[in-house]
């Protein structure tokens, strides 16, 4: 994964993910630096950056460092728009391969509001535009904290899991993971016919895309969708209905033609606890969806369409498969200098361009650390994520729960929508999300 989004990197839209983590106390910034720094060390495979090599190498490659390159940890100045300009850097500014690590927190103090179910801010826009949407009363939060990372290098539950370190030997409190739910096995299901993956899916129709390059970004917390005990299905599958279904709207409102949906879905198979290897450890698989089981389904055929959603999700999580697919296995296969790979790989992308999945839908889950900092700074009770939109896909959904809350993050490439279009896809979201609280 490292290599293929190496070849591809782009300054215009830069390779970040973005977690902010809300807390109801203030920090200690010397005692924060120190516990930050202590957790690098703690997981040494963080401290790495890109090692310089000659043209002809046949490797990206990487070396790890006995000490952070820079210092990691900042605090910027607080004022009004201090939480808009944090997730701003968050999704303009990479931090460079080149230092150990590729990684950067900053603590933004007293500034900000708090997302609520009526609330959303929306961040990355253009000068003088407005967010779009309903605005709750002002409320003030203590501590934000933003952990910006080159994706390039590393993924958001690898750097969560430095950040629980972090916590605990910040606040002395034990930050291990709560134990993973538990499904009782069941037996397989003969395959059912879907939309071959040659069929090119459809892509997120344009809506009133801004001059200016880059990404944008909206958050909302919104409540957890209701589940009956015992469902065959999970919240990760309502999830994937709700992004299918809100994208299949969206279509339709601006008249794209009908097309099966791809949705590509995030899998981590590693444990959470301090063990957990440290760096993109996530493979991809992709979800489809016909045009005729996302046109204006009825609350009766919801339950059908929960469960062929759970099958086709357990199929995929269940199948042995190279973490970006057989394709780009051989494509990254070292036989060539590195640098006529990356011209490759990049005339590639473009050709493939219309068979690139309509979406990216990344959940998190429930948050599993506490992410508690002590008694002064407490407990995180928001913790939103935000997964790179470039094109052509130009939009990814990522979503987490934290204290009983659904945490979205909607994320798009400018040069595809605008700020009001984020507002309007929440909107949808939210709506469709409802629809998924059946009682079969």
């Amino acid at each position: 994964m490292d290599e293929v989004a190496r070849h591809c990197l782009q300054e215009e839209e830069p390779e970040t993910v973005h977690i902010e983590v809300h807390l109801p106390g203030r920090l200690d910034p010397a005692r924060l630096r120190k516990a930050f720094t202590e957790a690098l060390h703690r997981h040494p495979r963080i401290l790495m950056r890109e090692a310089a090599g000659h043209w002809y190498r046949r490797r990206y490659e990487w070396e790890l460092t006995a000490e952070p390159d820079l210092e990691v940890v900042s605090f910027p100045a607080p004022g009004r728009d201090a939480l808009r300009d944090a997730r701003t850097r968050a999704l303009v500014q990479a931090p460079p391969l080149s230092l150990s690590p590729p990684i950067r927190l900053e603590v933004v103090e007293g500034a900000g509001r708090a997302e609520g179910s009526e609330a959303t801010d929306v961040v990355g826009l253009t000068p003088g535009s407005r967010a779009a949407g309903p605005q709750a009363v002002p409320r003030r939060e203590a501590t934000v904290l933003f952990l910006t990372i080159n994706h390039t290098a590393l993924d958001g539950p690898a750097c969560l899991r430095v950040l629980a370190t972090a916590a605990e030997l910040y606040g002395g409190r034990d930050n291990s993971p709560a134990a993973p739910p538990t499904r009782a096995p069941e037996p397989p299901r003969p395959p059912e016919d879907t939309p071959s993956n040659w069929s090119r899916p459809a892509r997120v129709a344009a809506g009133a895309p801004e001059l200016s390059p880059g990404n944008g970004l909206l958050v909302a917390e919104l409540p957890l969708p209701h589940r009956p005990k015992g469902s065959p299905y999970t919240v990760n599958d309502q999830l994937m209905v709700t992004t299918a279904l809100t994208i299949a709207h969206w279509n339709r409102e601006h008249g794209a033609h009908p097309r099966p949906l791809r949705i590509t879905m995030p899998v981590d198979d590693r444990p959470r606890d301090t063990t957990m290897p440290i760096g993109n450890g996530t493979r991809l698989v992709e979800v489809p969806f016909t045009p005729d089981e996302l046109t204006r389904p009825t609350p009766a055929d919801m339950p059908a369409l929960l469960h062929r959603t759970a099958t086709r999700t357990r199929a995929l999580k269940s199948l042995p498969r190279p973490q970006l697919g057989h394709g780009a296995s051989l494509l990254t296969a070292p036989v060539t200098p590195v640098a006529w790979r990356a011209a490759l790989t990049r005339g590639l992308r473009r050709a493939a361009a219309p068979w690139t999945s309509t979406t990216l839908l990344s959940n998190i889950g429930r948050v599993p650390y506490p992410l508690d900092f002590g008694a002064e700074a407490g407990r995180a009770h928001a913790v939103w994520f935000s997964a790179p939109a470039r094109m052509p896909r130009g939009l990814t959904v990522t979503t987490a729960s934290t204290a009983g809350r659904l945490h979205l993050a909607l994320r798009w490439s400018r040069s595809l929508l605008g700020h009001g279009d984020g507002a309007h896809l929440r909107d949808l979201f939210e709506h469709y999300l409802h629809t998924t609280e059946v009682s079969t």
